[in-house]
């Protein structure tokens, strides 16, 4: 499997700060998320990937080709769609992305049927003639996703795709974005601060924190399964119901989950509180799916969930003894 891009010891200093710290990492083909807080280094790292900057010092590769002295080879072969708002307003879709296609190369004809077919791949088609001043936040980032594609690219780099969208909006466009790589075969590498979003989408997942690789690996690598359950149960029925409810249940008849945690740790299981709901049991051999169960229905309570949990990509930028998030990682959310 041949390496789309590549870095070694990639730094890039500015007077005051450190951008990029000694980065050596490889991307292989696929979908792969660069994941990191606003002043991480992600932008600068595409800016020097596209040959747009240059670093201070160490090396790169972009589809083979060096970054410090093919920055415009790279460019043909790579698209690259911006996070800002980039598109002028009395424009049509179809205009916008024709000029792109020719800019990259295409002649007059092939650049108009390569951006009828890329329009109608993004679901533009039928809009295409329109001035994009009237386009929804969705659409804009639509053109921008086909402007990348156009040239039919060996790989794109995408700045916050989902930026501005609403859930829908977003899963559209997670979706659009695995069509580029499982239908045509166009590697993706994509930056947002949801780190839900990258879970579901990525294969692979670079993660940079203050210029520096935290964790470079696959996406299953970093949401394996834990050896924690995650265990969710009803209310005690209200005063005055039909249903039982154990002798020894709290006053409360709100305080369930208390009550089952009280019972499970005086049976030997480690739990914890995760909120004021759902607790987390470690996993002690089988027998622990029987303690919970018998714990539950001698409470006269129901089992709304019971799952293993799995580690999450925002358990990173998270501090462990505390849970809260770790000095410049506050913007990156779990979505």
């Amino acid at each position: 499997m041949s390496t789309v891009i590549k870095t070694d010891g990639l730094t890039k200093r500015f007077p005051r700060v450190t951008a990029l710290d000694q980065l050596t990492v490889e991307v292989q083909p696929g979908v792969v998320g660069l994941v990191g807080a606003n002043g991480a280094g992600k932008s600068t790292l595409i800016k020097i990937l596209l040959g747009l900057a240059p670093a201070t010092s160490g090396t790169g590769q972009v589809l083979g080709l060096d970054i410090a002295t093919q920055g415009s080879e790279i460019r043909e072969r790579v698209g690259y769609m911006p996070e800002h708002d980039c598109l002028p307003p009395d424009v049509s879709a179809t205009e916008f992305v024709v000029h792109m296609a020719r800019m990259a190369g295409l002649p007059a004809a092939a650049a108009r049927e390569r951006t009828a077919d890329t329009l109608r791949h993004v679901g533009l088609y039928e809009e295409r003639y329109r001035p994009m001043g009237g386009y929804s936040t969705g659409m804009k980032q639509r053109v921008k996703l086909a402007q990348a594609l156009v040239h039919d690219p060996k790989l794109v780099l995408l700045d916050e795709p989902t930026n501005g969208l609403d859930p829908v909006g977003r899963d559209d466009m997670l979706a659009l974005i695995r069509r580029v790589y499982s239908d045509f075969g166009i590697s993706v590498l994509v930056t947002t601060h949801l780190l839900g979003e990258l879970e579901r989408t990525c294969d692979h997942l670079v993660v940079i924190d203050g210029g520096k690789l935290l964790r470079s690996s696959s996406t299953a690598s970093f949401t394996e399964a834990t050896a924690v359950l995650a265990v969710e149960v009803t209310d005690f029925p209200s005063a005055g119901s039909a249903d039982p409810v154990d002798s020894a249940g709290p006053a409360d008849p709100a305080d369930s989950a208390a009550a089952v945690r009280e019972r499970m740790a005086a049976a030997g299981l480690s739990v914890q509180m995760d909120g004021s709901r759902i607790l987390l049991v470690r996993i002690d051999g089988d027998d622990t799916y029987d303690t919970i169960r018998d714990t539950v229905a001698g409470l006269g309570l129901g089992l709304v969930r019971l799952e293993q949990r799995r580690h999450r990509v925002a358990e990173l930028f998270t501090d462990p003894a505390t849970g809260a998030p770790q000095g410049g990682t506050a913007d990156v959310a779990a979505s």
